[in-house]
């Protein structure tokens, strides 16, 4: 959903993968949204010298994370983000880990380390900022679709 809404309102959306031949590929509706996925064997994306050229070249000040697992690869490039200057934002409910316990500490230590823990549609209607946005039919009905699905 945030990809599809980022998609929506000409965003940047960058991926990575985590060591895909050993710990599989990304799920392919994803993927289709986000064909073009680096590999690494860092935890954190920081790591892809790309990911930050990107960043840096779009002059980028603000990154929304999401993914797997939260309290590694998530707050790994959260805080080497943070670290670099980046504001970071979390979306909680579009991060996971295998056990919840770990998810809840990751959130807690990255919040506490200063980033900004949301949910995916409060970071949607952030993105749109007005009900007046062009797009806003879109997104909500994007939303709505969550919902229902």
């Amino acid at each position: 959903r945030l990809t599809r809404a980022a998609r929506l309102l000409g965003m940047p959306v960058f991926a990575t993968e985590q060591y895909p031949k050993g710990l599989g590929s990304t799920l392919p509706a994803l993927a289709e949204l986000i064909p073009h996925r680096p590999e690494k064997t860092s935890f954190h994306c920081c790591s892809v010298p790309e990911i930050l050229e990107q960043f840096y070249g779009r002059k980028i000040a603000h990154v929304t994370l999401v993914g797997i697992e939260a309290h590694v690869c998530v707050a790994q490039t959260a805080l080497e983000l943070m670290k670099l200057g980046f504001r970071v934002q979390i979306a909680a409910d579009a991060v996971g880990s295998r056990h919840a316990f770990d998810k809840e500490i990751a959130l807690r230590r990255l919040e506490q380390a200063g980033a900004i823990v949301s949910t995916a549609e409060a970071v949607i209607f952030e993105w749109t900022e007005t009900a007046d946005h062009p797009k806003f039919k879109e997104i909500s009905a994007l939303v709505k679709e969550a919902d229902q699905g």
